[in-house]
């Protein structure tokens, strides 16, 4: 959460002009930092969910949870399309996540975390789609995917021209290898869950209970705060 504040604060400067130009589309610098971010995020949902599977979540709270991040992917859109007209976020990391974690629910439901640890089939079975997942579009792309419509899948030929891009293809293999791992980790090395937070690191904890909240509100603080300085110093 703080890396990704922080990255988003230096698009913010940069979209502002209060640094030196900087490509945040191309420099592998900037692209780099964005491929680790959105990986430990979808590697925690990934986790998440078997954590919420392992504490036999109803169908009920997950669809309330959904509902929160969905109604959230939706909001982004809004806001993006009034910040960035031709570029606004049509299936970004919340669109994203919100389609992916109906799919690792399901999973859940078929393999829980305790049963899919002690299972050598199913772990090869899940670490394989995975797999399959995450180097599938590098291996497969066709221009129909091309089209906003349809490029949630992720077999596209080209980026899109948008200010965030998350869809099931590659990255449903993150969340699949978050689930795997923490299936694992609840199993045979359960205190990594369930052992206390070190003092030093509660406050991280705190923005990772409220993380969708944080990741809704940071840019308009962000943003908000560069705007007030403009104003008080153009």
């Amino acid at each position: 959460m703080v890396w990704m504040a922080g990255f988003h604060f230096s698009f913010d400067l940069n979209q502002y002009r209060f640094v030196a130009p900087q490509n945040f589309y191309a420099d592998p610098f900037w692209t780099t930092q964005r491929l680790c971010i959105v990986s430990m995020f979808l590697l925690g949902a990934g986790a998440g969910q078997a954590v919420a599977a392992d504490a036999g979540q109803t169908w009920a709270r997950f669809w309330r949870r959904w509902g929160q991040v969905a109604g959230c992917a939706v909001l982004v859109s809004i806001g993006s399309y009034l910040m960035f007209p031709r570029g606004w976020i049509s299936f970004g990391v919340l669109h994203g996540m919100a389609a992916m974690l109906i799919l690792l629910r399901l999973l859940g439901a078929r393999l829980p975390p305790a049963r899919l640890a002690r299972s050598p089939l199913a772990l090869a079975g899940v670490a394989l789609a995975a797999i399959v997942a995450w180097r599938l579009p590098h291996l497969v792309s066709d221009p129909f995917f091309d089209t906003r419509l349809t490029n949630w899948v992720g077999l596209i030929t080209h980026l899109p021209a948008t200010e965030d891009y998350v869809p099931v293809l590659p990255w449903l293999g993150m969340m699949l290898a978050g689930y795997l791992v923490a299936s694992l980790l609840l199993v045979h090395a359960r205190p990594a869950f369930t052992g206390a937070v070190p003092f030093v690191a509660r406050p991280l904890a705190v923005l990772g209970r409220w993380s969708l909240s944080f990741y809704m509100i940071h840019q308009l603080v962000l943003i908000g705060s560069l705007e007030l300085v403009r104003m008080i110093f153009k």
